[in-house]
């Protein structure tokens, strides 16, 4: 039992597999899924355990009824609701009736690859440590509706630039989620003294890659300047982390720096050297090793196969 509670996935296939759900629709080699709940087995109701899901979820139901509990706070889902919820998270879904909700997933190196690499600045709610459900008047929703579907066409069209047409059709939907949530946004829900440091330690992490990657710093932060930062002992900020995300302080910096590197050699021209050193690695070989690593893959060989994909599109 204790086992399932603590169940980590770090994209929807591998949850639906595991839950024993079909994953026909979802795309693995994307980042990117979105389709409609009820088209899985013509799903009437749905429960998932309580789980931590290392990914984004974004949810639009037009008609539908439950609720989630996110860490210890439970939202009621009805028709006409928006939510998300982001990477770190435990939670469980309860669905009584679906019959037309829409779900999106995604990874943070999707945002930063197909939207843009500075995707934490303009959007400051996407780090938020929890985001209530909202319900919209019915007008609102179909503004979202139409935004929702847009990206699920592109989705399962066969385009070149299938992801960037996503991409460009998701910053719309940020738009529009910054208008309706984010400016009347109750920093309440941000929960207890442990939620406050997490989210803290979350704007500090993509700050400080924010300024590596743009030369504005030449050293990677280590443990005791993140807990530095909020006059902690390194080993209490890492206890908290570890409880309130079920991920180790070093994952977080290691897929950070791996989302940065993806994010550098995708979408500018400068080398793996110094890509590298605006990373904080002091030998560029370093770096190649790291990367690899983490993605079975060589910095050069990954920046190789994105200028392929481009070429051909």
């Amino acid at each position: 039992m204790k086992e399932e509670k603590l169940r980590i996935f770090n994209d929807l296939h591998e949850q639906y597999k595991h839950l024993g759900l079909p994953v026909s629709l979802i795309d693995r080699q994307s980042d990117f899924t979105i389709f409609n709940l009820a088209d899985i087995r013509d799903m009437i109701t749905f429960r998932s355990p309580i789980s931590r899901l290392n990914f984004f979820v974004f949810a639009f139901v037009k008609n539908g009824q439950g609720n989630y509990t996110i860490d210890e706070q439970r939202f009621d889902i009805r028709p006409s609701t928006v939510y998300f919820t982001n990477p770190g998270h435990s939670r469980s879904f309860d669905w009584a009736e679906v019959e037309e909700v829409y779900l999106i997933t995604l990874s943070e190196s999707f945002l930063k690859e197909n939207v843009h690499a500075d995707i934490f600045e303009e959007f400051p709610f996407l780090l938020a440590e929890t985001f209530p459900a909202r319900v919209l008047a019915p007008e609102v929703f179909e503004e979202f509706e139409r935004l929702y579907l847009q990206i699920h066409k592109e989705y399962v069209s066969h385009s070149p630039f299938r992801n960037r047409l996503i991409g460009n059709l998701f910053v719309v939907l940020l738009l529009k989620i910054k208008e309706y949530f984010w400016l009347d946004y109750n920093p309440i829900y941000e929960g207890n003294r442990s939620s406050h440091i997490v989210k803290n330690f979350k704007r500090l992490l993509e700050k400080h890659y924010r300024d590596l990657s743009s030369g504005m710093l030449d050293r990677a932060f280590r443990v005791q300047e993140y807990a530095d930062d909020q006059n902690l002992h390194p080993n209490y900020l890492s206890s908290v982390i570890k409880a309130k995300t079920g991920k180790a302080i070093g994952t977080w910096i290691a897929e950070k720096t791996i989302a940065e590197a993806k994010s550098l050699l995708q979408n500018s021209s400068i080398s793996i050297k110094e890509i590298s050193f605006r990373l904080g690695f002091s030998e560029s070989a370093h770096f190649s090793n790291y990367f690899k690593k983490h993605t079975k893959i060589s910095p050069a060989s990954f920046r190789s196969e994105h200028i392929l994909r481009l070429s051909k599109g």
